[in-house]
């Protein structure tokens, strides 16, 4: 392609192709970008979350271990996802958010086991266990788009 000066119509439909290419691709990474951001504040305010419920349940409960185990997983998935950001490669990426994503179903376990032995609300659990699977659900869908990414 002649980038200098187009001359016939080929040519020009040639560069044409080549720049909405181009721009196809710079508004899919501002995309993926979007979406990280919103991933990182979510699993952010889930930590924040998970480290109110860890403190209501050692002082009001006087429950430490699986509170400890439920403040562990769930402020994981954040860190994991701001480790992600700064990966040395796709790999490296998808590896971090994997393991954000065990990370995320651990706190889906011992969401339910707080529930299941009462020492958390029915509507606490449904509302904690909501904000854990749209993190899931995040977590996958950018794990997936990557691996696409990669393959393409």
């Amino acid at each position: 392609i002649n980038f200098c000066r187009p001359r016939t119509y080929t040519e020009k439909r040639e560069l044409l192709g080549f720049v909405r290419k181009e721009q196809n691709k710079v508004k899919s990474e501002e995309l993926r970008m979007k979406k990280e951001s919103t991933l990182r504040e979510k699993s952010y305010l889930f930590a924040l979350e998970m480290i109110k419920i860890s403190r209501s349940l050692s002082s009001i409960e006087k429950e430490f271990i699986l509170s400890r185990q439920l403040l562990k997983a769930g402020t994981s998935i954040g860190a994991l996802v701001r480790e992600a950001e700064y990966a040395q490669s796709p790999a490296d990426f998808i590896s971090k958010m994997s393991i954000a994503l065990k990370e995320a179903y651990e706190t889906e376990y011992w969401i339910s086991l707080l529930k299941d032995s009462n020492l958390i609300d029915t509507n606490q659990a449904t509302h904690l266990l909501s904000r854990n699977n749209e993190l899931i659900s995040m977590l996958v869908a950018t794990i997936k788009t990557t691996k696409n990414k990669i393959n393409s």
